[in-house]
């Protein structure tokens, strides 16, 4: 059987079932960044990575997807729980729960549980034993950490781990930068896919050069929301309501005359493709 039958057949038998069982675990207002739409980008990248030789290799990745979709769909599971760097542990719980709750065996998925509990170490090893199924699963976390949704999934959970407005900037920045060295470090054969991600690294990366720059004189306290602190400003009052996206787009929309924010909100409506409606919250 091919790639992609294995990919569809992956799909048939384990799509709708994680999606119901995700959704029954989590909730999203604890997190809305990482939500199902979240893990269902993750799997469409992780998808696209299948195709790709990996740069070392120069073989496509050994990994079978009817594993890598579990992965896909359950590694931040444990955020409802956990917002901080333990939250692999409770997502492993998540999927053991699964596993249980479709009769498959935990022993013929410990390289799964393994995967969801260490997706999120980002120290980016460059030797040691290899493991396609971490490898893919955390470069496609880390392309869903790009572009304009990439700048509203840093900014939810760096302001929910407390850290302040101020100080996310050069911290998203770096973290950033960590992971797009490690996707073109593992998957940097030349093709488009390597432009098309590392233009997406471009967006946030010139956003947050450009809003660090407005931070060292914005008061988050008592001026208006405007431009790209105006944007991050937003977010916090999001965050405070415990508010959707719609919240966001709503607020923003009171400022019809600043071009930061209207092309923040067509760029990250493009990239989720959701037809946001007003909320009835």
């Amino acid at each position: 059987m091919n790639l992609t039958a294995l990919i569809e057949s992956a799909e048939l038998m384990f799509m709708q079932i994680l999606e119901d069982f995700f959704v029954s675990v989590y909730d999203e207002k604890n997190l809305f960044s990482h939500g199902l739409d979240h893990h269902r980008r993750v799997w469409c990248y992780a998808k696209e990575l299948l195709y790709i030789p990996l740069k070392q290799y120069n073989t496509t990745p050994a990994c079978q997807p009817s594993k890598l979709i579990i992965a896909c769909y359950l590694h931040d599971s444990g955020m409802s729980v956990e917002h901080g760097p333990r939250h692999g542990k409770h997502s492993r719980e998540f999927c053991l729960r699964f596993l249980e709750n479709n009769n498959l065996s935990a022993h013929n998925y410990e390289d799964v549980l393994d995967t969801i509990e260490n997706h999120d170490r980002k120290d980016y090893p460059s030797s040691g034993d290899r493991n396609d199924l971490l490898t893919v699963l955390s470069v496609a976390d880390d392309l869903d950490a790009f572009g304009f949704t990439g700048i509203y999934r840093y900014s939810e959970i760096y302001l929910k781990r407390g850290i302040g407005p101020d100080q996310i900037g050069p911290l998203i920045i770096e973290n950033a930068a960590r992971r797009c060295k490690n996707f073109e470090r593992i998957f940097g054969s030349p093709g488009e896919h390597v432009q098309y991600h590392r233009k997406r690294f471009d967006i946030l990366n010139n956003f947050f050069i450009h809003y660090n720059r407005q931070a060292a004189s914005y008061n988050f306290g008592t001026n208006e929301p405007e431009g790209y602190c105006g944007v991050i400003q937003l977010f916090m009052l999001m965050l405070r309501n415990s508010m959707s996206l719609n919240y966001f787009f709503r607020e923003a929309g009171i400022y019809p005359d600043d071009i930061i924010l209207g092309s923040f909100i067509i760029g990250l409506k493009s990239e989720l493709l959701l037809n946001y409606q007003d909320d009835q919250e």
